[in-house]
């Protein structure tokens, strides 16, 4: 029940984040082979850093075919409807959001599986659910939004954290990751409406 969970929420966010690297390779012009990259990048950098992280080799992305096809699916969607999808923006947001929030717990949640340390599991959870939009933003020479905007992998970390305390409180985790999604996915809307982000350095 938990690998099927965990499966599932890994293969939404992969889906959603596809979809926004997508978007950001039509924005740049790229061609169908250049969208399908931007759309696998965004939607499997993540789980990929975190898995060979906690040994599990090969990386599902790259292993399960419907990590690939999922993102493919992404990719086509938006190479032949690009103009309806882009119409989405601040649907996109909550798309977004919500990929944010899966990749946040499932990522932990693997990680937990694999054995990982509390603060060790919530790290590769907060990486998963950033890693793919860092490798995307790179990809096209942008600077990760993860660096520069409202609260992001903060709100990963702490849709992670919830997921650990579940697991150490024996709390089911069905009921953390649904929580902890919550939180997350809570605390990135509020930071976008409300322009929330930690202080950077006055020059």
């Amino acid at each position: 029940m938990l690998t099927t969970l965990l499966v599932a929420l890994d293969l939404a966010g992969t889906f959603v984040f596809a979809l926004s690297g997508a978007l950001v390779a039509v924005r740049h012009r790229l061609d169908l082979f250049g969208i399908l990259v931007l759309a696998f990048a965004a939607g499997n950098s993540g789980g990929m850093a975190r898995d060979i992280m906690i040994g599990a080799i090969p990386p599902a992305a790259i292993s399960d075919g419907r990590y690939v096809a999922v993102s493919v699916l992404a990719g086509l969607v938006t190479f032949l409807w690009h103009p309806a999808v882009h119409r989405l923006g601040p649907a996109m947001l909550l798309f977004d959001a919500a990929g944010l929030a899966l990749f946040a717990v499932a990522g932990t949640g693997k990680a937990l599986a694999f054995h990982a340390g509390p603060v060790a599991a919530a790290l590769l959870g907060m990486l998963t659910g950033i890693g793919g939009g860092i490798v995307r933003d790179v990809l096209v020479r942008e600077v990760p939004t993860v660096l520069q905007r409202e609260l992001y992998a903060v709100a990963a970390l702490a849709g992670a954290a919830v997921v650990v305390i579940g697991r150490m409180w024996s709390v089911n985790a069905g009921v953390s990751a649904a929580v902890g999604a919550a939180l997350c996915f809570c605390l990135r809307l509020l930071a976008i409406r409300y322009g929330w982000h930690l202080p950077a350095a006055k020059v």
